[in-house]
């Protein structure tokens, strides 16, 4: 089957009875061009001013942090590049699941892990935006488009297992993102570009106050007519473009309630569509959330304290189609329709926090519950699908945790504690003959549970001259998806079989660290060693024709399935260094280097001493930034990975890479700067992954954009 015209294939996808839909479309848009309006017009508006500082809703650090490997990126870092995921990408270290931004990368893939351990698409990383978890209920992926970078002021990189505030799900680490305070009239920052192959992007973010209370919101479009990923050389009339339209909007009302205590109350909704670079695949995700949060500041001789509440209401659909005629990719067929994936994810977090002389202390509690279905057809036959299959479940986890520190003499110790109860339950997998109605299939899974303590200590010495040194270790668990523990899918002619069996993953870890501060000149190195203990990995079990539960695997594909198989040691060195010779110069550079290996145990042997899917072994961030005359400054930012391999037996190898970002900046005026910048300079072809047919699919070719910039 290949479809007739571009019209057909880019029409509206099909929906069906039952399907939750979270509000997006028209009124998204409706919503933001309010919003943009509003902006706009708050510089005209004369509003009765006070000499107020308002009070942040956002969570202090955790109470020991310095005590552990912890990079910071301002807005200016976070503001360069076309998506908040790429501008991360300066932390050695961090990816994605596969090489590819959120610019072409399908939902599924865009989880986020640290350190290259293990990369995966439910990712292995804990993402936070102002206390709030941005991971997807359903799969724990990240919607990047959905966090524009306008909105956001800061991120904090944590690297390690995280403990005490941080609990399950930051396996890998964890990136706490900071939102504007938004305490003035105004915009904050906006950003419109348009570049090649029609790309365009659009981004506001600011607000209003008025006494003690203040309004601040953001919005943000995008879009991109996309390229091919495969080769001219192995193309065929089944390839076509990769392409993104995305929007987002937010808005937050904040409020000083009485003294210090502060209220706030944010909600956003995010709508994203793409093509997936082959002909009828597509997907489109969409959500809101929300969120609560009461906080009072501690300080010397009072308590502080915060609660928050929070939910995400998310959807997706995914079709998926297999390229037909071999080699010369003639045309594709229809494997998968997921017409629906609602879920819902929420759950609150509450601290009480004190400080008495030379310590530190923390004491809180949180929970988080997800519920969701995949709703999809599948096994297509005689012009039709034949399966229509529900599977999903929920799950939960909550804790409670203490973390405390003490700081004397130049010396920093501090200690958290968590104990976590986590659960799944209602798992079903139902299948339904089309279009009899008549069941195919009927399992209910059994629930499962269990507690698990964690926790991390660290140590932290100056030793004057801006010199110090650190230890520390921790250890973390992550709990499968409803993705991972109950969605079988077919992908091509690959099929990947779910897991109701799948125990959550531990981690444990050490690490030396020593670095200085001299002003002009920082930097800090740190010795690793993490142990992923029950790894979730995919794991081919056989290969087609058979015929299994997510349907008919053709001669040729792989049957895989979703595994604890055995652990996964990492040894590795990271570090980074700034240095500013003076206004005109500036210069930084970060590596991290990972030696991590498979071991199997009895369950995929055959993975022994094998580098795990999609980790680069390698990676080498460098950054230029020169002003060779007042108001122009000229950026360059290069990255380097070793080969990564596409498949779990590491046969199918991805070569290095190497990406040369460029930018130059003329200011205007103090707040307003032109641009123009060009990702992939040299044009390098990025292969992302391969099929084992050899058939290579490559990230974006080189682009060039222009556009104007505000930052208040």
């Amino acid at each position: 089957m290949f479809p007739a015209s571009r019209g057909d294939r880019r029409g509206k996808t099909r929906y069906h009875p039952g399907q939750i839909h979270p509000p997006g479309g028209h009124a998204l848009k409706i919503f933001r061009s309010f919003l943009l309006a509003g902006i706009a017009l708050v510089p005209g508006v004369a509003f009765a001013q006070t000499e107020t500082v308002l009070i942040t809703a956002r969570p202090p650090d955790p109470v020991g942090n310095d005590a552990f490997s912890v990079m910071r990126l301002d807005g200016v870092a976070l503001r360069n590049q076309p998506g908040l995921d790429q501008a991360l990408r300066q932390v050695p270290g961090l990816s994605l699941f596969r090489r590819n931004s959120s610019v072409s990368a399908n939902p599924t893939t865009q989880g986020v892990s640290l350190r290259s351990i293990a990369p995966s698409g439910a990712g292995r990383t804990l993402v936070t935006l102002d206390g709030v978890p941005q991971n997807d209920p359903f799969g724990g992926w990240v919607i990047w488009s959905a966090l524009p970078a306008e909105d956001i002021a800061a991120a904090e990189i944590v690297r390690g297992a995280g403990a005490g505030p941080y609990g399950a799900g930051a396996l890998t680490g964890v990136i706490a993102l900071s939102e504007h305070e938004g305490t003035g009239n105004g915009l904050v920052a906006a950003t419109a570009e348009y570049g090649e192959l029609n790309s365009t992007r659009m981004g506001a973010a600011g607000g209003v106050q008025v006494g003690r209370s203040s309004l601040f919101g953001s919005t943000s479009y995008q879009h991109s007519d996309g390229w091919i990923p495969v080769d001219k050389s192995q193309r065929g009339r089944a390839d076509d473009e990769v392409t993104l339209d995305a929007s987002t909007v937010s808005a937050r009302y904040m409020t000083e309630l009485f003294t210090g205590t502060v209220l706030s109350v944010r909600g956003s909704a995010y709508d994203e569509k793409r093509d997936a670079g082959i002909f009828g695949s597509k997907s489109h995700a969409k959500g809101v959330s929300g969120s609560i949060t009461l906080a009072h500041p501690a300080s010397p001789g009072e308590l502080g304290w915060r609660l928050q509440g929070w939910v995400r209401n998310t959807d997706l659909v995914n079709v998926t189609y297999a390229v037909q005629g071999g080699l010369a990719r003639t045309g594709t067929l229809p494997t998968n329709e997921q017409y629906a994936t609602p879920a819902i994810g929420h759950g609150f977090n509450a601290a009480l926090r004190g400080t008495t002389g030379m310590f530190d202390w923390e004491v809180g509690a949180d929970a988080r519950f997800a519920q969701g279905e995949t709703r999809e057809f599948a096994t297509f036959a005689g012009g039709i699908f034949t399966r229509n299959r529900l599977a999903g479940g929920r799950t939960a986890v909550g804790g409670l945790y203490a973390e405390g520190a003490g700081r004397f003499d130049g010396w920093l110790l501090t200690a958290g504690v968590r104990v976590d109860h986590w659960a799944s339950n209602d798992g079903h997998l139902r299948t339904y003959v089309v279009p009899s109605g008549a069941i195919f299939n009927d399992v209910d899974y059994a629930n499962k549970s269990g507690t698990l303590p964690t926790f991390r200590v660290g140590a932290r010495r100056d030793l004057g001259n801006g010199m110090f040194v650190r230890a520390a270790g921790y250890e973390g668990f992550r709990a499968p998806s409803l993705n991972e523990l109950y969605r079988p899918f077919r992908l091509g002619n690959n099929i990947t079989l779910a897991n109701a069996a799948l125990r959550p993953e531990k981690l444990y870890g050490a690490e030396l660290g020593i670095g200085g501060d001299m002003g002009d000149f920082t930097w800090n190195g740190t010795l690793f060693w993490n142990r992923l203990e029950d790894a979730i990995t995919n794991v081919t079990i056989g290969t087609g024709p058979l015929a299994t539960e997510a349907g008919f695997a053709p001669a040729g594909g792989l049957v895989i399935q979703r595994q604890n198989a055995g652990y996964i040691d990492a040894i590795g060195v990271e570090g980074e260094a700034r240095y500013r010779m003076n206004e005109m110069f500036a210069l930084n550079g970060a590596f991290s280097y990972s030696s991590a290996d498979v071991h199997g145990g009895t369950v995929a042997p055959q993975l022994n001493g094998k580098q795990p899917v999609q980790q680069p072994r390698l990676t080498l961030v460098g950054g230029l930034d020169v002003m060779p005359m007042n108001r122009l400054t000229l950026s360059g930012l290069i990255r380097y990975e070793s080969e990564r391999f596409a498949d779990d037996l590491n046969t199918l190898s991805l070569g290095t890479a190497v990406t040369v970002d460029a930018r130059a900046t003329i200011r205007v005026s103090d707040n307003v700067s032109a641009y123009i910048a060009v990702d992939n300079l040299t044009d390098e072809s990025i292969a992302t992954t391969k099929g084992a047919d050899g058939v290579v699919v490559y990230d974006a070719p080189r682009i060039f954009r222009v556009g104007l910039s505000f930052v208040q």
